[in-house]
């Protein structure tokens, strides 16, 4: 038997043996497979690429903070229908820089930097609380520490008047203390951290030049 013969025998031993090392591996495909998918091919009519339409999954923007197929998600679709700029990670991350501007100016008694971002009857109820607490000679030294949770609880969208509400859970921690008109500390103590939960509803009209959300309604 020639060298060659025997170097082609020794090649084709080796190659059955990677096939079965690789199918032992890799295992086997079985039934129909699609194939590979190539890049778009100019269209024969007008000479410009054709796509194939691929569905798409869920919105993650959405389903990251709402259950896919809720109430609540639909309504934030909607939203983005009415106004494709709105992104829902981005409206949390303003809602957070929001409330702690809204928060803070409330607590220390003065709305004038924040007017602009309240509805008129949250505006009022603030004020009404902050004149009750100056006619008792009470002032409030508060510190934001930090939020620790923000969460969207729920949106709704109003397709009439493409009015949008969404409603969030926030979990802040700062410190607080009352004091009376002497300067004395009567509450509170300012080397405590505290935990204060709120639930803020926040509106727009979406697709209006006015990109503020407004502040319409507050709970716990």
């Amino acid at each position: 038997m020639s060298s060659s013969l025997i170097q082609l025998l020794v090649l084709a031993g080796i190659a059955v043996f990677l096939i079965l090392r690789l199918r032992s591996v890799l295992g086997t495909r079985e039934g129909f497979e699609k194939p590979p998918v190539a890049g778009p091919s100019p269209s024969r009519r007008s000479g410009r690429p054709e796509f194939d339409v691929i569905e798409g999954g869920p919105d993650r923007d959405i389903t990251d903070h709402v259950e896919d197929g809720s109430s609540s998600a639909k309504a934030l679709a909607a939203m983005k229908m009415a106004e494709p700029g709105f992104g829902v990670s981005s409206f949390l991350e303003g809602a957070r820089g929001a409330y702690e501007m809204i928060l803070m100016a409330f607590e220390r008694g003065d709305l004038s930097e924040v007017r602009g971002f309240l509805g008129d009857e949250v505006a009022e109820t603030f004020q009404d609380v902050i004149d009750r607490r100056k006619e008792e000679g009470l002032s409030i030294d508060a510190s934001f520490v930090g939020l620790r949770e923000i969460t969207l609880k729920s949106a709704e969208f109003n397709r009439n008047t493409s009015e949008g509400e969404v409603t969030v859970k926030f979990l802040a921690e700062l410190t607080s203390v009352v004091k009376n008109s002497e300067g004395e500390i009567i509450e509170g103590n300012p080397n405590e951290i505290k935990r204060q939960r709120d639930v803020w509803t926040f509106s727009r009209k979406m697709g209006a030049s006015d990109p503020n959300w407004y502040l319409v309604a507050t709970g716990e």
